[in-house]
């Protein structure tokens, strides 16, 4: 047979499959969050969607249902370590034992670093860092424990690499994920277990989609030198990298998908 033909093509796509695997996504009862859930699903795994808002998450997993996937929602608060440890069992006692983690849970203050509160500063590093190093602790644990191999995969974000003005604290705690996810893949390797991030760059969702429509927002694309801004579905394909077989052997990686926003002219 040669490279290239059918059989070796359809070896190579297997990598890929997710199926009997477990995935738990964070933040996932909209946004980033919600289509990343769904991206799993589709590749075959089971997906338990964790976040604080019950009608939407209830509203996301009858979506997945009705295509076909095994799908629960979890209640999570990432910045609370028994909130996370109740919403791992729920996750495992309605689909099974965890194989993959998605720390997608985030939040923004925007505000200039001399008027952001010392609550404000609080809110969004122990969501966004804090969160993902409890829900990884938790998850690692149990592989540990289990002698199971696991999957972490962070989601951070262009502006750990790069900086704007406005959102200290979101900057700093991408930042700190970045390094936490270089540290974790360090010490977790031995298990069998994967530590990688992805670092979106401008990706159109709701949350952000007036300001990118916006003069400001469309100046800013300008900038990126693929000349448009990024689409959930753009983060797919290195999503199931990680999450799958097919990455085994990629620890500590930290994937821009910001369409060369990260290396463009100063």
């Amino acid at each position: 047979m040669a490279p290239g033909e059918p059989e070796e093509r359809e070896n190579s796509m297997a990598a890929f499959d997710l199926g009997k695997r477990v995935a738990l996504v964070t933040g996932a009862s909209g946004g980033l969050g919600r289509h990343f859930a769904g991206v799993l699903a589709r590749a075959g795994a089971a997906v338990a969607l964790a976040a604080r808002r019950t009608e939407l998450l209830e509203d996301a997993v009858r979506e997945l249902r009705a295509a076909g996937a095994r799908a629960a929602a979890v209640l999570c608060d990432v910045t609370d370590a028994a909130s996370v440890r109740a919403a791992l069992d729920a996750a495992e006692a309605a689909l099974g034992p965890l194989d993959i983690v998605v720390n997608n849970a985030g939040v923004v203050v925007s505000k200039p670093v001399l008027e952001h509160s010392e609550a404000e500063w609080d809110r969004v590093v122990d969501t966004n860092l804090k969160g993902a190093w409890l829900v990884s602790r938790e998850a690692a644990e149990r592989w540990v424990k289990e002698a199971r191999p696991g999957r972490i995969i962070n989601i951070a974000s262009l502006l750990a690499l790069r900086t704007i003005g406005r959102v200290p604290s979101y900057c700093a705690s991408k930042a700190g994920l970045v390094h936490l996810t270089h540290s974790m893949a360090m010490e977790l390797a031995r298990h069998g277990i994967t530590v990688n991030a992805l670092a979106p760059g401008y990706v159109v969702t709701d949350f952000n989609r007036r300001f990118l429509e916006s003069e400001s927002g469309r100046a800013l694309i300008g900038r990126i030198p693929m000349g448009r801004e990024g689409k959930p579905e753009d983060l797919d394909g290195a999503l199931l990298l990680l999450a799958a077989d097919a990455g085994a052997y990629i620890t500590g990686a930290v994937i821009p998908v910001d369409g060369g926003h990260a290396v463009s002219a100063v």
